[in-house]
């Protein structure tokens, strides 16, 4: 919550009127008591009218109001009346002890003000500090940082100020329109990490306060706020506050993104250990398979029959076929999982992804027992066609691989997103392998036919890659139905939701 803005100044004349009025208003009130009270009850009309200026009004006035008082008392009733003659050692010191009870009146009043003015304003900069960390606990970038630092330096002092921050260079990003007194400033209170300015020891002969933005080990830019006076220690501890939870947020972001760089590398470190787990171990079998199969006809290929030899060509070719499908997921799966990485986007429909998908398989051995499901309007998605047909193609395979009965490729729309769904009637996912089922070198059946456990993991990956998610469900009546969900935007030559 920003501070609240401070009163609107008073006319120079006006606390001389009021003084004029509360003696004036004391005098009459007197007057029209006189016949009636004591020559202390009339002193006491004209401590009520000094308590009041020293309510109102601030020093000089409360004090001329009281000095005022005492001597229209002594003028108009202490006798000799009509005169500033006292002819009573008694009513002088009551005149003179009147006086100094007013003087203390005023000096406590103003101590008082002072006070309760400070307590306010500590109340409205503990707000705003609350209201800042707040602010910058959602903050995403130092830009962000940076405008919430100025707006708040803005609110909290009387201004002008500055707030730089240090570049991806090292250096202060400064603004070359800005005085050069203030930019050397600024870049010796980034040297030195400290303070500079008016009651800090360090150039207390500069014109503002100069403040690191950061900590001890790592100063991320500095502010400045002028102008600063050596005395206002609590208005330099507040600028100092709000520089701390700058540098707080800074170092937030840059631990965020370096934790995030850290992770992209473990990622990637992992990929680049699996791929070798997958050399050393999903490749070293169709390798072995192919060699075999290929010394066995050149060493005895005129003495086998030619069922036989055709059998060990058939065997080279799936071999083949396999090491080329696992490569190429092994590939794609690194491109899509390094950070950064974005295929481009094209409109596509649902028809013609799954028509392409079930027409890889035309003509093959599994080719009839797979089936399309599209109705008709499906919205277009923005996709690249080739990396969703290869996940499409990807699921089809394994379903194709691990069940026997019929395979169904199906698209629907689910709100805001389209579905693309491969469903089969194979004995399901066992509850404990769902955790593991989408990583790397993960299979789901260890006892079915072998594979790399590369398929699923990439298909993730494509489905991500397009903002989207691949997940897995059981169907009611047995079998797993694969769904990748992929967010349907604005359609092309369509106004867009507002």
């Amino acid at each position: 919550m920003p501070p609240e803005a401070p009163p609107a100044p008073l006319s120079p004349t006006r606390p001389w009127v009021v003084c004029a009025t509360l003696v004036a208003g004391a005098t009459a009130l007197a007057s029209a008591l006189d016949a009636h009270v004591s020559l202390t009850s009339l002193a006491m009309v004209y401590l009520l009218a000094v308590v009041a200026a020293a309510y109102l009004l601030d020093w000089v006035p409360a004090v001329a109001t009281a000095v005022a008082a005492v001597t229209a008392l002594n003028f108009f009733f202490v006798p000799p009346r009509w005169t500033l003659q006292v002819e009573s050692t008694d009513h002088l010191i009551a005149l003179g002890t009147l006086l100094a009870v007013s003087l203390v009146i005023s000096h406590l009043a103003r101590n008082l003000r002072r006070e309760a003015a400070l307590a306010r304003l500590n109340e409205q900069r503990a707000r705003q500090l609350q209201a800042l960390a707040t602010d910058l606990a959602a903050a995403q970038g130092p830009a962000q940082v940076q405008a919430l630092g100025l707006q708040a330096l803005q609110q909290a002092f009387a201004g002008p100020v500055w707030l730089a921050l240090v570049g991806p260079d090292g250096t202060l990003a400064l603004d070359e329109d800005s005085p050069v007194l203030e930019r050397d400033g600024l870049r010796q209170c980034v040297r030195d990490n400290a303070v500079l300015g008016p009651g800090t020891g360090r150039w207390p002969g500069l014109n503002g306060w100069y403040l690191p933005v950061g900590d001890a080990g790592q100063v991320l830019g500095a502010a400045l706020v002028q102008p600063a006076a050596a005395a206002d220690a609590q208005g330099r501890a507040h600028a100092t506050a709000v520089a701390a939870l700058l540098g707080q947020a800074l170092l937030r972001l840059r631990l965020r993104d370096a934790m995030q760089v850290a992770q992209d590398e473990v990622q990637r470190q992992q990929l680049l250990n699996t791929f070798l787990a997958a050399i050393s171990h999903d490749l070293r079998t169709p390798l072995a398979a192919i060699v075999g199969a290929a010394s066995t006809l050149l060493e005895q290929g005129e003495r086998l029959a030619a069922d036989a030899r055709q059998r060990l060509l058939d065997s080279i070719l799936s071999e083949s076929s396999r090491l080329a499908t696992l490569a190429d997921n092994t590939l794609q799966l690194v491109r899509l999982s390094s950070r950064g990485s974005r295929p481009p986007h094209g409109w596509e429909s649902a028809e013609e992804l799954v028509g392409a998908a079930v027409a890889r398989l035309r003509g093959t051995a599994q080719g009839s027992r797979v089936s399309a499901r599209v109705p008709p309007g499906l919205p277009l998605v923005k996709a690249d066609p080739v990396l969703l047909g290869q996940l499409l193609a990807n699921l089809l395979h394994n379903a194709l691989k691990y069940t026997s009965g019929p395979v169904q490729v199906s698209a629907q729309q689910e709100g805001d997103h389209l579905l693309l769904c491969v469903k089969d009637r194979g004995s399901g996912i066992a509850p404990d392998q769902l955790a593991t089922l989408f990583q790397p070198f993960s299979r789901g059946d260890q006892t079915g036919p072998h594979g790399a456990g590369l398929g699923l993991a990439l298909c993730r990956a494509i489905a991500q890659a397009h903002g989207g998610d691949l997940g897995v469900r059981t169907r009611r009546g047995g079998g797993s139905s694969f769904c990748v969900r992929l967010p349907v935007p604005a359609q092309p030559g369509m106004e867009g939701p507002e």
